[in-house]
């Protein structure tokens, strides 16, 4: 296909541009000295140490360059996410050579001696990462886990109607699930309200050692597929450097101006019916422009090309003048002046300011970054007369204040609500009265809360997919949350690791602007999972999360709705963390008045002194609970205690903040020596009871001083039970605890010999109850707190 969108002169200055990139990041992987060649390369000239990507870099090198035409030609706000991050030679040169680097870099200067600055520190001791990591200006995506890019794309372009963020999509990471998934995420991308997206799926046909899926099938069946998702694809394909310039620049125009012709039709008659948006296919070779041929192998165009293509070490010197004679084919003395800065006519290619992608403030989101309006959480209060009087479901509650977060934010589009098609299953449905679920797609009769726009994006049903969109959300500069499953957050452990990974490396980095904190919201939890069975109880994503940075990960189970408002209203202001809460869903005890839940959340920690009863010496033991279901069995089994042992002496500690179990040391909420003592004693028997897996509470306070430490959680025994029997097969249940009181504390093993054997009864009339009547036992549904009232236990259930 011959065109004529570039003039000659266009053509030759964009090749030599490229030529440029192409040699940047050549002597990024190899040099560590002599940038510019002006003497014969030696050994002494190659780090002693080679370890890169070049099979993708030219590729993207060749992309980046032509992006950068059309930012020019047709005035763009965009930026670059790079899918094959490992190409990072290509996204560091090119933001190196349109000027940005050296701004944020001030020590790499545009001139010979940045330049050897420039190679030297990539991926190497003290420098900077061989991926598109967070040191890389322009970057909100390191890409080097494989399958987020498409997904990060589209949630930086929610609520952007005016920008554009160009996705280059690896065919490597095409074969991955979420990217896989990322192709239909255009039927949620509103062309009046949403910016746009421009997928550019390079395929250069290899993996490490393997070919690529969507490079071996037919030209057809490729197109029938992204067709099939809702594209139109632009295909530029072939070797010939002049050609590929000419194709691309031909595709790269009618892309843009298809993405302009969509969101002008759409905006100016207020219709925003989904339209087929554009992408472009490229294919080029794998390690283009490199060595053609090193000791006898094939090497351009194929899977040898994906790495460092060639040795260049001490048992390798004959490579070193193949190396030289690579760098020297792009002809550097045509590209660098004699001092090493770009030529003028090459640099004036680049865009300028905010408009180099390098330099785009989309990418560097805290400067876009605006406060959330925030309601007055108090307003969303339940009345607690007395501690247990009532009863409510702490999500549902949680769900007006967020409905009123929805609706102070609406026209600032600033905040969104993720997840896999669980807002309402998770009581969550109090939004849908401020706002709907955006959805692009075609409606039917008895849909519901289905509109174009929309501040809440779950009907995806892919954690992977919701867990992308947010991040890149977040990382251009708004808030929002993840509500979820508890068990299947797990799902998405790794996008959560990299995620916290980026904002460890931020804080390092000055000029990277905070940004407002990842939050997950876990409902539907392992002990509300009764009715659903085993496959969905796993509380282990708490153990995941807390592996983490002390400085990025926090953790929180509030007792009660009261505490989960004041929780949220904070995790909501809060910046550069991950912020996880677990709450449940179904009807709980409510024990603290919003006075008293705003001072125990505050603290993170504290005694319950209404529950306790070792007020002026030291208790016999201390019962403490983290988690809604765990505080209330262990309070009935504080009921059972005073009301049976009423001599024994009990404190009652309540955790919200499960990171003030850590060492002060260790973490930054954690509590002192002194404190930790002083609330849990040096050496009484601490009965703990704890939403997740008990080893987890005994990893945060393995250093702790008092080792009378017996915590019971969740241990993999569940099934389609009761809600209480499910804290029976853990152990977790009222009457276990007790037992577990009176075998340890020292003193109780004959006087407590009697409620010991009416309580291990009882646990046997549990199981024939509810295997006759397929629910708990009236006193475990009916239970309140109050001491003073008869015990319920010793009386048999009809």
């Amino acid at each position: 296909m011959k065109t004529q969108t570039l003039t000659a002169d266009m053509l030759r200055k964009i090749d030599a541009y490229w030529r440029a990139a192409n040699y940047v990041s050549v002597g990024q992987i190899y040099l560590y000295d002599n940038p510019l060649l002006k003497r014969p390369l030696d050994i002494s000239d190659v780090k002693p140490l080679v370890v890169s990507h070049w099979g993708t870099t030219p590729g993207q090198n060749f992309i980046y360059v032509h992006l950068n035409r059309v930012i020019n030609k047709y005035h763009l706000d965009m930026f670059y996410v790079a899918g094959p991050g490992h190409g990072g030679p290509a996204i560091v040169g090119n933001v190196y050579l349109e000027g940005t680097w050296s701004e944020v870099y001030p020590n790499v200067t545009q001139d010979e001696a940045g330049l050897k600055e420039l190679f030297k520190q990539f991926s190497f001791p003290g420098g900077i990462s061989s991926h598109v990591a967070p040191t890389t200006p322009g970057s909100i995506h390191e890409g080097g886990e494989l399958g987020y890019s498409l997904s990060h794309a589209f949630g930086a372009a929610f609520d952007n109607p005016g920008l554009i963020v160009a996705c280059v999509i690896g065919d490597g990471e095409a074969e991955t699930g979420p990217l896989a998934t990322s192709w239909q995420s255009n039927k949620f991308l509103n062309p009046i309200s949403d910016g746009a997206v421009l997928p550019i799926l390079h395929l250069n046909g290899y993996k490490i050692s393997n070919p690529t899926v969507l490079a071996r099938i037919e030209g057809g069946e490729l197109e029938q597929f992204l067709r099939g998702c809702g594209w139109a694809p632009l295909f530029v394909e072939g070797d010939d450097p002049d050609t590929m310039h000419e194709l691309m620049a031909t595709a790269m125009d009618s892309a843009i101006e298809d993405i302009n012709r969509i969101q002008n039709a759409a905006r100016d008659r207020e219709n925003p019916a989904r339209p087929r948006w554009p992408m472009i296919v490229l294919r080029s070779p794998k390690g283009w422009t490199g060595p053609k041929v090193v000791d006898g192998l094939q090497i351009e165009g194929t899977f040898r090309a994906h790495q460092v293509p060639m040795l260049v070490d001490p048992d390798h010197l004959d490579h070193v003048p193949l190396l030289e004679s690579w760098m020297k084919s792009y002809k550097p003395e045509e590209l660098f002046d004699a001092t090493g800065r770009l030529v003028a006519e090459l640099a004036d290619l680049a865009p300028k300011g905010e408009r180099r992608m390098g330099a785009n403030p989309h990418a560097n989101g805290g400067l876009l970054l605006h406060d959330l309006k925030m309601p007055d959480f108090h307003d969303h209060a339940v009345k607690v007369s007395e501690p247990g009087a009532i009863k409510a479901c702490d999500t549902e509650v949680l769900a007006g204040f967020l409905r009123d977060v929805t609706k102070l934010n609406r026209n600032d589009r600033n905040f969104r609500i993720f997840g896999p098609d669980e807002t309402l299953s998770n009581l969550l449905g109090a939004v849908f009265e401020a706002t709907n679920r955006q959805w692009d797609a075609r409606e039917a009769e008895n849909d519901e809360f289905l509109a174009p726009q929309g501040q809440v994006l779950d009907s995806m049903l892919s954690e992977h997919q919701c867990e992308g969109w947010l991040e890149g959300y977040l990382l251009t500069g708004r808030h929002g949350l993840f509500n979820s499953y508890e068990a299947f957050i797990r799902i998405i452990d790794s996008m959560f690791s990299q995620h916290a990974k980026w904002l460890k490396v931020c804080l390092e980095l000055p000029w990277r602007r905070q940004i407002s904190s990842l939050n997950y919201l876990l409902a539907s939890h392992v002990w509300q999972q009764d009715h659903n069975g085993f496959t969905h109880q796993d509380p282990g994503f708490l153990d995941h999360v807390i592996n983490k940075k002390a400085d990025i990960v926090r953790v929180y189970l509030p007792p009660d709705a009261n505490c989960l408002l004041s929780v949220f209203d904070h995790c909501l202001r809060s910046r550069n963390y991950v912020n996880v809460v677990v709450a449940g869903k179904h009807a709980l005890p409510q024990w603290l008045g919003m006075d008293a839940a705003v001072i125990h959340c505050t603290e993170g920690i504290g005694i319950w002194q209404w529950a306790s009863n070792d007020q002026g010496g030291e208790p016999d033991v201390v019962m403490a609970c983290c988690g809604d279901t765990p505080t209330l069995e262990i309070l009935a089994a504080v009921s059972i205690l005073r009301e049976h042992l009423p001599s024994l002496k009990i404190r009652v500690v309540n955790v919200v903040d499960l990171m003030k179990l850590q060492s002060a040391s260790e973490h930054p909420h954690g509590l002192s020596e002194n404190d930790y003592d002083s609330l849990f004693t040096k050496d009484k028997h601490i009965i703990f009871g704890f939403h997740g897996y008990p080893w987890l509470v005994h990893r945060l306070t393995y250093r702790r001083t008092n080792r009378n430490l017996h915590v019971r959680g969740y241990k993999e025994e569940g099934t389609i039970t009761t809600p209480f029997d499910m804290r029976v097969q853990n152990d977790l249940d009222r009457y276990h605890l007790v037992i577990d009181v009176i075998d340890r504390v020292p003193g109780l093993t004959a006087t407590g010999a009697y409620l010991k054997q009416k309580l291990q009864d009882k646990l046997v009339e549990h199981k024939h109850y509810i295997d006759k009547h397929g629910q708990d036992m009236p006193e475990i549904r009916n239970w309140r707190w109050n001491v003073s009232t008869e015990p319920k236990i010793l009386k048999k259930a009809s």
